[in-house]
């Protein structure tokens, strides 16, 4: 069945959130190092037909399996991870990106006869010129494999559910998934693992396999290109491998869940702007099995997945998915908007924005408690918009309202009022802060533009000092006479 109305349905709430905090979940696959070289193009080299990229900064984050922990981390869980490192700089560093995570628990063995799997991106604007790959894909011994499997044995006892992230680098071998899931099965753990073989024969003993649907055409030899061939290839899969269960990532198609003995589940993929789909099978396997281990039925935690999924690729690069990512969208979804996964706390923001300037895009920033969006609200956000590439707004929350408006203010709560903002088009991020004044967000974010309605002076616009410091502009917009929020309020209360 394709399920129309799971737009609408309730997925999970607030308290299922809350009990993430007490899973703990094995995460063993293969772990990379993402680097990414940002710059900008501005010429072709003399020497070959080739774009000369001026480097402005390096980046660098945990990928692959470690990336599905990091996943895990931000939705407020637990993880172990074991994988594999080379005896290098980059095993090093990857180490110690983990270690600032104090919701994972990293065992990386290196493996001396192997270089840390690590790719390095060359990135101008928003345009990926190069990627060099440093890895070597050949199983890893007999020694190692043992190595693998202990770690795993040695742990078990301790956590909720084993994913494993199966990237072909070497670390999941025939001999470790076998050896991995015979040992899951002795100790009642559920198994669910992301392939990247053609033959999933390979993954016998795993209880929920999620492969995309390129992946699923080439295992069962048949097409997925609808609803029908997916169940089809599935089913002929499961059959073969014997898993009961399979859930096929099909990107704009959505998922579609198959279990054994039931009839299968379709998911309309959450519409949402595309930036990047980085990372984003990781974001799907580890919010699944959050969702399953916290006690949530398969079908509720491939909504759940679902819908992460699509708050993923709504942002920039390798990103993650946070608890206010996930309660904005079941508040647009209740309401019948989408948040598009613009509405962030001030860390998600950072990184956001961080992505955004490396891409060499104008960062605006305004600000207000936007408590009835009216005309004139419209008129400002337009203007600010057409100014920069990227447009913050930074939301009062319902504390510094009522100490700003009054007790009887606001007339919609922050959550409310967040998602009406995000739901604009001009606006593509919005921060709730809690102090009367936003000082605090502009100094962290450090727009280039800050742009505030003219019935403030220059000198009287908060923040402005500190923008126009580093060279940033202040832009003041015309407002539209005869619209406000509080002679609205007036208004009604005479019509009464």
């Amino acid at each position: 069945m394709t399920d129309s109305s799971a737009q609408h349905r309730p997925i999970l709430d607030r308290s299922d959130l809350a009990r993430f905090q007490q899973v703990r979940i094995l995460v063993l696959g293969d772990v990379m190092l993402d680097r990414y070289v940002d710059g900008s193009v501005e010429r072709m080299s003399p020497e070959a037909p080739v774009a000369v990229l001026r480097a402005e900064g390096a980046r660098s984050m945990a990928g692959g399996g470690a990336n599905v922990a990091r996943n895990i981390a931000a939705l407020g869980g637990q993880a172990i991870l074991i994988g594999l490192i080379g005896q290098d700089e980059d095993g090093a560093a990857l180490t110690q990106a983990l270690r600032k995570d104090p919701n994972i628990e990293a065992h990386l063995i290196t493996d001396p006869a192997r270089p840390t799997t690590t790719k390095t991106r060359f990135v101008a604007g928003r345009q990926q010129l190069l990627r060099v790959d440093q890895e070597k894909t050949t199983p890893a011994n007999r020694a190692i494999e043992q190595s693998l499997i202990a770690a795993v044995q040695s742990v078990l006892a301790r956590v909720n559910l084993v994913i494993l992230s199966d990237y072909a680098k070497g670390a999941m071998t025939d001999r470790v998934i076998a050896g991995v899931a015979a040992a899951a099965k002795a100790a009642g753990k559920t198994v669910i693992a992301d392939p990247k073989s053609r033959d999933f024969r390979r993954y016998r003993g795993v209880d929920l396999l999620t492969p995309n649907r390129h992946e699923t055409a080439v295992a069962a030899g048949l097409a997925c290109g609808n609803d029908a061939e997916a169940v089809m290839a599935g089913n002929q899969l499961m059959e073969q491998t014997g898993i009961a269960s399979l859930l096929i990532t099909r990107g704009e198609q959505g998922m579609t869940l198959l279990r054994k003995g039931q009839a299968p589940l379709h998911l309309a993929a959450d519409a949402r702007e595309v930036f990047d789909v980085s990372g984003a099978g990781d974001t799907v396997i580890a919010s699944l099995g959050l969702a399953m281990a916290a006690g949530l039925e398969m079908d509720a935690a491939a909504r759940f997945a679902n819908l992460c999924g699509g708050i993923v690729v709504g942002k920039v690069g390798t990103a993650l998915v946070h608890p206010a990512d996930v309660t904005g969208a079941l508040h647009a979804r209740a309401v019948g908007l989408s948040s598009n996964a613009k509405i962030m706390d001030l860390p998600q923001a950072l990184s956001q924005v961080e992505h955004w300037r490396a891409s060499g895009l104008r960062i605006g920033f305004t600000n207000g408690c936007f408590d009835l969006i009216h005309p004139g609200h419209v008129a400002l956000l337009t203007k600010a918009r057409a100014a920069c590439d990227r447009l913050i707004v930074g939301l009062n929350s319902d504390a510094s309202v009522r100490r700003l408006k009054g007790e009887d203010r606001p007339v919609q709560d922050e959550q409310m009022r967040a998602t009406v903002l995000a739901a604009l088009a001009g606006v593509d991020m919005v921060v709730i802060f809690g102090e009367d004044t936003p000082i605090k967000l502009i100094e962290a974010l450090r727009p280039g533009l800050l742009v505030k309605g003219a019935d403030y002076r220059l000198d009287q616009v908060v923040g402005g000092d500190f923008v126009q410091s580093y060279g940033g502009k202040v832009l003041l917009v015309d407002l539209i006479a005869g619209h406000s929020t509080t002679a609205t309020i007036k208004r009604l209360g005479r019509d009464r």
